[in-house]
């Protein structure tokens, strides 16, 4: 990658509808397109995107996922291919034994590049999806190294420095982050924790979530992208509603973890004393 080159990266905040998988082929297609259209080279979806979150039980949601070879990803990778853009996007995996996993794809014009399937299960999930178990991937792409994780998984530190102490420049976490009380005056915590993950790995953050109502459940509406040192480039939005986020990065300036004449936050990394938390070793 030209480390000097810059990336348009967007967050395209969307409702998809819970159960109906042609609404949300057509939502996910327009929404592609018209991020494309502003110049979005990285395109991130929001969490489940392809089939809705709040299920009613693990029938309804076996009944509305798809493999890899689904309809969703297939109409990703086309527009992957078309507009020679990098696709990340969360979906209702079916497995092998009629398993399912939270999943999210990364496709671009050579077509699935990575899936990853998220770790940590939020509330409910735990009865529909098995936890998946690999470390979130990172794939050198045209515009660098990206990896993916899946909302929750953001909540664990451990997890997102996985991805960058594997080399990420940027991070693309599709979420569906339920909105609940807070201090009037105060930020989404969902967003802070973004900020602080993106500031103490110095690596760029793209977290697309979801807005509207889902069977009762309201959402942050909290997409936001984040630079390097932890600050919001684009959003998170101060009006509701369906939006395309747009942010141009030099996502180069990820690989530079110094932050001061003397520190690097890799460099001074003292792994031999962190062997207790959660046996890392790196």
């Amino acid at each position: 990658m030209n480390t000097a080159k810059n990336t348009v990266v967007a967050c395209c905040q969307v409702a998809p509808k819970i159960g109906d998988l042609a609404f949300n082929r057509t939502l996910t297609e327009r929404a592609i397109r018209s991020a494309a259209h502003q110049g979005a080279q990285v395109v991130v979806l929001p969490e489940l995107v392809q089939s809705g979150y709040v299920f009613n039980d693990r029938s309804e949601a076996l009944s509305l996922s798809e493999t890899v070879e689904g309809p969703t990803l297939s109409l990703w990778a086309a527009l992957a291919r078309e507009l020679n853009i990098v696709v990340v996007g969360g979906f209702c995996e079916r497995l092998e034994g009629d398993g399912l996993a939270n999943s999210a794809a990364m496709i671009d014009a050579q077509g699935l590049r990575a899936v990853y399937r998220k770790a940590h299960l939020w509330d409910a999930e735990s009865e529909i999806f098995t936890a998946g178990d690999a470390a979130p991937p990172v794939v050198e792409t045209v515009h660098g190294r990206i990896g993916m994780l899946i909302c929750y998984d953001l909540e664990f530190p451990e997890w997102v420095r996985l991805p960058a102490l594997a080399g990420a420049d940027l991070l693309c976490a599709p979420v569906n982050w339920p909105d609940g009380p807070r201090p009037p005056t105060e930020r989404p915590a969902e967003v802070v924790r973004v900020q602080a993950n993106a500031s103490v790995n110095r690596m760029f953050i793209a977290a697309c979530d979801r807005h509207g109502f889902e069977r009762g459940v309201g959402w942050v509406q909290g997409s936001v992208i984040v630079d390097a040192d932890g600050y919001p480039v684009a959003g998170p939005a101060e009006e509701e509603g369906e939006r395309v986020l747009l942010a141009t990065l030099n996502l180069g300036e990820a690989r530079n973890k110094r932050i001061s004449a003397r520190n690097d936050l890799h460099g001074d990394r003292r792994a031999g004393l962190y062997g207790v938390v959660g046996g890392m070793g790196r």
